[in-house]
């Protein structure tokens, strides 16, 4: 389920290298391109003033330099074009070659505005920020991509009796997009014009507005259109009187004033949506051109269909009809087009694709962004081939990995660890001397949670867990804005996890809770009872979880809860004068601080 046969970073440097040599012979073309415009653009001036002087030289050589330049403009303007896609697709190498090298902080988008401050892990996980999760895995082009990325990694608690299936069903897309190498690189290098011209909210909105085309009015104006047509005609070529024509012209004049603000209204309203399709079309149309297997994929692709009909095809179907819409500008068509309906059988033509076509645009919309969240966890998959994906069990609560370590950490360096939490033995205490890491444990075992439950690889051996719900308090922080102590914004967040654990209950996905340094905000007595009290109510409503500690009579809360709980701890050692960490867990309450030692490293004198 993890292997692959080439290494990723060798793959995106051979990639890069042929998309720059690509991205430069495209350059080179467009300046030659721009040169040979210049040079036909002067010798048409030249050819020109040699035709104003000399009269016997032909006015037609005049047309060869001006079809030449006006083909040249086009060419131009193409070559463009693709230079930027090629452009594009060099940046879409460099990013990747920055996530495996562990640069992409700030290179990417990193999601900040998904950050909710009270959300229950999101900012403890560094889910959302510069050098973030959400920075290391999105890659998506469209703004519906981008939130159910996020809304994968911030979790829906409610969702919990159908998770193991629904993440299920994403191991096996991600699974089958992993490899899909080009489809990613082809739907971001389409992105920058996605991103500028298409607004996903008025699309859908414009798509589910209410409007009608009876098919009786689309019917009457072709109708009359053709009797003014036939009569006019033979006026022209039968010699019948002008009779007929005027009143034909009268009926399809008045027929087109009763409907003029409605007509109007249509035509204005189409203009930004149907460029806005035109260029999203793109990347459904990529998304067409792909052969799923799996359920899910499938099942999104299908959606892609109107009445049998691909996207593609109702696209161009509108775009045609709104070229049409467009010709009544025509300088030499406008005096006909009021007296043929013309705008008025092109709006309701339109008017009729909205209805048809118009309620599935949010179906479009949120199909393509579901397609590219997983293709951001299928990008994460292919760049990380050790990964493996989590097994997810029924019932719980279990959260059983095998040498855990942090994705956002180098993998080379990373210390991996071994967590074990069920029924049996829910509670984990961890002591251990300060940067001994303690709170990276923390995080590896709720990061890879998160990772688990959206339905991406985890930076493990292996990983067994049930549907939990994840709450975490780890270095909150005073805020001088709301006026609240660190130690407020704790007990403030302890609160929240036991509200949690107790809609968690009911929904099936127990509590996993994540609890850094608790109470060191208060003295040590009433740390141990506020502590001891409330660990012990969470370990009997069946949540699992670790807590680190540097007060070692909190230690001593294992020895109440007996099997149900375990005291582990991370050491350090005095080499040469300097503090050494291995960040491995030992078993037992650690023996030693480091405390005075750290201060004297830095030169005060204790």
């Amino acid at each position: 389920m993890s292997g692959h046969r080439s290494d990723p970073g060798e793959v995106y440097a051979e990639r890069h290298r042929a998309r720059v040599r690509e991205a430069a012979r495209q350059a080179r073309l467009e300046r030659l391109t721009q040169r040979a415009r210049l040079a036909v653009f002067a010798a048409g001036v030249a050819n020109a003033c040699a035709v104003y002087a000399f009269e016997p030289v032909a006015m037609a050589t005049l047309l060869l330099p001006a079809a030449a330049f006006a083909a040249l403009v086009i060419a131009h303007d193409s070559l463009r074009g693709r230079r930027a896609r090629a452009d594009r697709a060099v940046e879409f190498y460099e990013r990747g070659l920055a996530r495996l090298e562990l640069r992409f902080a700030g290179r990417g988008r990193d999601g900040l505005r998904f950050l909710d401050p009270d959300h229950p892990y999101a900012r403890a996980l560094d889910l959302f920020g510069p050098g973030s999760l959400y920075e290391l895995l999105s890659q998506s082009q469209t703004v519906a991509g981008e939130e159910i990325l996020a809304r994968w990694l911030v979790g829906d608690p409610g969702a919990a009796a159908q998770l193991p299936a629904v993440v299920r069903d994403r191991q096996l897309a991600v699974q089958e997009l992993r490899d899909g190498l080009d489809l990613r690189e082809d739907l971001f290098v389409a992105g920058p014009e996605v991103r500028s011209r298409v607004d996903s909210r008025a699309l859908a909105a414009w798509g589910r507005a209410q409007g009608s085309a009876p098919v009786g009015l689309r019917a009457s104006a072709a109708a009359l259109a053709a009797v003014l047509a036939l009569s006019v005609g033979a006026l022209l070529f039968s010699g019948t009187g002008a009779g007929p024509a005027l009143i034909a012209g009268s009926v399809a004049l008045a027929f087109g004033g009763v409907l003029r603000r409605r007509v109007l209204a249509i035509a204005a309203e189409v203009e930004g949506p149907a460029r806005a399709l035109i260029v999203f079309g793109r990347l459904l149309e990529r998304i067409e051109r792909e052969h799923f297997s799996c359920p899910r994929l499938r099942e999104l692709r299908a959606r892609l269909d109107t009445k049998g009909a691909a996207p593609s095809r109702e696209i161009a179907r509108l775009r045609r009809r709104v070229e049409l819409l467009d010709a009544r500008r025509n300088q030499f068509f406008a005096p006909l087009a009021p007296l043929l309906l013309f705008t008025t059988q092109v709006s309701l033509a339109i008017e009729a694709w909205r209805l048809r076509s118009g309620p599935g645009l949010e179906r479009w919309i949120e199909s393509m962004g579901e397609i590219e969240a997983l293709c951001d966890l299928a990008g994460y998959a292919y760049e990380h081939p050790r990964d493996v994906f989590p097994e997810l069990v029924e019932t719980g609560p279990l959260f059983a990995g095998r040498e855990l370590a942090h994705p956002l950490l180098d993998p080379g360096a990373a210390v991996s660890n071994d967590v074990d939490l069920g029924a049996e033995t829910g509670l984990w205490l961890v002591s251990g001397s300060n940067m001994s890491g303690k709170s990276t444990l923390l995080r590896t075992v709720g990061i890879n949670a998160v990772l688990a439950f959206a339905g991406a690889p985890i930076r493990a051996r292996s990983l067994r867990l049930s549907p939990l719900a994840l709450g975490s308090s780890i270095h909150l922080q005073d805020s001088l804005q709301d006026g609240r102590s660190g130690f407020f914004a704790e007990i403030t967040r302890l609160r929240q996890i036991m509200a949690l654990m107790e809609r968690a209950e009911g929904e099936g996905a127990p509590v996993l809770f994540l609890l850094d340094e608790i109470l060191a905000g208060t003295n040590s007595h009433d740390r141990r009872i506020g502590a001891a009290a409330l660990i012990e109510r969470l370990i009997e409503r069946g949540a699992i979880g670790l807590v680190t500690t540097h007060d070692l009579s909190l230690c001593a809360i294992a020895d109440d809860l007996g099997a149900r709980a375990r005291n582990v701890h991370f050491e350090d050692r005095m080499e040469q004068g300097e503090i050494r960490f291995d960040y491995r867990l030992r078993e037992g309450v650690v023996q030693h601080s480091n405390a005075l030692a750290l201060m004297r490293q830095v030169g005060l004198e204790v």
